[in-house]
């Protein structure tokens, strides 16, 4: 048996956040909630996402503790909830601006970029990189992937 070929791939972190996050409209409403949105109505606005997906799309997002609503009540109207992100859904930011980068580097317009992400402090643009828990820059031919403490192998046929 070849290790990597025969593991047990139903026990897999990226296929258990896919089921969460994989989904174009989650992904969307997450980058809305970076740009500044909070209310649904923005993002009905912004995203023109059919109202059902987006109300299950963010409820989903409230389930898992990737967003939390807060009432806000603007003067006259009656009290609404707002959607702010969580540390878990903050934890995500690098895989979105991992999406980001590749799109802006294989699929922007042929005049760049429609967004451009900047250091607030500094001013200079924003990318992600891949590095160990020692801070060294890791290019992605030196990533390898071992056995960690829930591998499995499939059941023998």
């Amino acid at each position: 048996m070849h290790a990597r070929l025969d593991r047990d791939t139903s026990n897999c972190s990226i296929a258990r956040t896919l089921e969460v996050v994989g989904e174009k409209w989650t992904i969307l409403i997450l980058r809305e909630v970076w740009y500044g949105s909070s209310r649904f109505s923005d993002f009905e606005r912004v995203l023109g996402c059919p109202r059902n997906l987006l109300a299950a799309r963010l409820r989903m997002l409230v389930e898992e503790g990737i967003l939390v609503t807060e009432t806000y009540k603007e003067p006259g109207s009656r009290s609404r909830p707002k959607y702010v992100i969580t540390p878990k859904g903050v934890d995500l930011v690098p895989a979105v601006m991992g999406l980001l980068q590749w799109g802006d580097r294989y699929r922007a317009d042929p005049e760049g970029p429609a967004v451009l992400t900047r250091h607030r402090g500094c001013g200079a643009r924003v990318d992600t990189r891949i590095r160990c828990e020692r801070g060294h820059a890791v290019p992605a031919e030196d990533i390898e992937s071992v056995p960690g403490p829930a591998f499995r192998l499939r059941p023998a046929e």
